[in-house]
């Protein structure tokens, strides 16, 4: 049985996301007195005490508009309400009750779900003080303060009894192989996720900037666990106005830290530009396995797929590790193809070698090429070995390694990616030269050694 489910729902800005954090001792979800900013569903694993664990999910703010934004965040909603075991419907004491507020309560007074009044931002408030909520009738309300973590521990308290058993695991923030899906606005991040969980699971809308979260999905397929991310869209700086938005950009950039394999959506009808160079930047810089995904490729004719494969050649010759990938995942044409790609990526990014068989490459590629000289002295390199994963790190030792060439650095990388047969996955090469341990060091004469310097120098000045 999976661990017990509790959602939160209300309207904008009564402290939904603020009480996530809190819950899950994170600053997962983005908060601020920006009415409307979580639109999507977040997750997270939590211990509320007594080994009680269970999954917490955010909601979008609950609206009576009808607009395209606010109908979907509604839909997202009801999918978390029928994943739920409790619901912990959240209204702000500051704001008082509001005529949404009873919209809300009935429609939850429906559903055959234990529910939790919750009552926000109420420092200093005792039920006495409180007495208007009790007319949503859904009991007595507790009163909290999810900013400054009062009233938590009753809150915990009052939802333990209500929660179902669940069996006994080990519960990690991210399972599996996690992948994050990255690119510009509106390119289709969120629809190809759909279109891998086969259901709409993050807003997939035709409007730049819908996802502002960053959403970790656990997801299994064919008996491997994986924890898709789907990021905010992030544009070229001069175009993020948004104080959010920026928090946003944030976010999708700690993504790439989580992450183990990244697919880097591009839009087939705008081919590659500037920031996704940008982009492909940040990722080379994380050393994470990489997918180039160019979406929206049906739409093309001949000529205009001959035009994006040759630009891509060109711009994204320095991630020349990395697969391209053309689908369209609006109709699901080549999605499914993409997991092979990410479990050999996945694996190739963690893998480990012998010490020996990378000193056999590192001797080979002396012998194919020698490293040149700077400022007149040969570079030597004597040795090396694996240091690290995610990326594979090789350490190479030897002498005059402090200033080694750039040109010959690719040289060393493509030379060892090949040898290793790596796919989908940068290399890092770190150098370290061996210093000599007698520098600066005056050797300590013996009485004889003394003795026989002045009979040379004697000897030297005579002739």
């Amino acid at each position: 049985m999976s661990s017990p489910v509790i959602s939160l729902v209300g309207r904008p800005n009564v402290g939904k996301s603020t009480l996530f954090n809190r819950l899950s001792k994170s600053r997962r979800a983005l908060v601020s007195e920006y009415e409307g900013l979580t639109r999507d569903r977040q997750y997270a694993k939590i211990n509320l005490g007594e080994n009680k664990r269970c999954t917490i999910i955010d909601t979008g703010g609950l609206t009576n508009e009808d607009s395209l934004i606010d109908t979907a965040i509604h839909e997202q909603v009801l999918s978390a309400l029928d994943e739920s075991d409790v619901i912990f419907f959240i209204v702000s004491n500051r704001d008082g009750l509001t005529s949404l507020d009873f919209e809300i309560a009935a429609q939850l007074r429906k559903l055959k779900k234990n529910i939790i009044l919750v009552c926000n931002k109420a420092e200093g408030l005792n039920q006495t003080s409180a007495v208007e909520f009790f007319e949503l009738g859904l009991g007595n309300p507790v009163l909290i303060s999810a900013e400054h973590n009062q009233g938590i521990d009753e809150l915990i308290n009052t939802t333990i009894p209500l929660l179902p058993e669940s069996i006994e695991e080990d519960i990690q923030e991210l399972e599996g192989i996690a992948v994050a899906v990255l690119g510009r606005p509106n390119v289709g991040k969120s629809t190809l996720i759909n279109r891998i969980l086969g259901e709409e699971r993050v807003l997939a809308i035709d409007s730049p900037g819908t996802t502002r979260d960053t959403i970790f999905i656990p997801f299994e397929r064919d008996h491997q666990k994986y924890t898709l991310i789907d990021t905010a869209g992030i544009r070229r700086k001069r175009s993020v106005d948004e104080k959010i938005e920026k928090f946003s950009i944030i976010k999708a950039i700690e993504a790439l830290a989580e992450s183990h394999v990244v697919i880097l959506v591009l839009d087939a009808h705008e081919g590659v530009t500037e920031q996704d160079a940008t982009l492909l930047g940040m990722i080379e810089d994380k050393g994470r396995a990489l997918l180039i995904v160019i979406n929206k490729w049906d739409g093309l004719d001949d000529y205009q797929k001959s035009e994006v494969k040759r630009k891509l050649d060109i711009k994204l010759s320095f991630v020349n590790y990395a697969s391209v990938h053309y689908i369209s995942a609006l109709h699901g044409s080549g999605v499914g193809k993409l997991f092979s790609y990410i479990q050999k990526s996945f694996n190739h990014a963690g893998s480990r070698f012998s010490t020996s068989m990378l000193n056999k490459i590192l001797e080979s590629a002396n012998d194919t090429h020698q490293p040149p000289p700077v400022s007149g002295k040969r570079l030597r390199l004597k040795y090396v070995h694996q240091s690290d994963v995610f990326p594979p790190t090789f350490t190479l030792h030897g002498n005059h390694l402090q200033s080694i060439p750039k040109s010959y650095e690719r040289f060393l990388k493509n030379f060892f990616t090949k040898a290793l047969k790596l796919s989908n996955t940068p290399i890092r090469l770190e150098f370290k030269s061996g210093d000599n341990p007698f520098k600066g060091n005056k050797n300590t004469l013996s009485a004889r050694q003394i003795q026989k310097k002045r009979r040379l120098m004697k000897f030297t000045k005579k002739k």
